[in-house]
């Protein structure tokens, strides 16, 4: 599995729909705005997303996107693998032996390890991890007030 930019993006998109999905269909111009990613590019990635039924569309006035399945149903592994394509090694003749060998058998399993590992998180663990998150901050910020008015 190779990690890149597309699958980042794709990954932070997918999430906006997940947080926001519950509002309505979520436009790809806001997300954009709210995450800084091109709207083209986000075009781009969304046609793959579709390809894949990770997403639906809505289309007319207050259309957009929204997800194709429950966020527990989507892991992360779906979505980067939608956007990106599985890359293989390719080996010559002379890498078949040797240390070369077993460097392609290194890079192969941590890709595999990397696969197994994303394809067991999926979009709901990460709202409920961001909803523990806000809610520790704000016990926190509850706590800090508290000292502060008695003080």
């Amino acid at each position: 599995m190779r990690l890149s930019t597309k699958g980042r993006y794709a990954v932070t998109a997918m999430l906006e729909l997940a947080v926001n999905g519950d509002r309505g269909p979520v436009t790809l111009a806001d997300i954009s705005v709210e995450q800084g990613i091109s709207l083209s590019y986000l075009e781009q990635l969304f046609a793959c997303l579709r390809r894949q039924r990770l997403v639906k569309g809505v289309r007319g006035p207050g259309g957009g996107y929204y997800l194709g399945r429950p966020a527990g149903e989507i892991s992360i592994a779906d979505i980067i693998c939608a956007v990106d394509e599985w890359v293989g090694f390719n080996r010559s003749k002379a890498e078949e032996e040797g240390s070369s060998r077993l460097t392609h058998i290194l890079w192969n399993e941590l890709s595999n390890d990397i696969f197994d590992f994303l394809k067991q998180i999926t979009l709901g663990d990460l709202v409920a991890r961001g909803s523990a998150s806000l809610e520790l901050q704000r016990e926190n910020s509850e706590i800090i007030n508290k000292a502060v008015k008695s003080i």
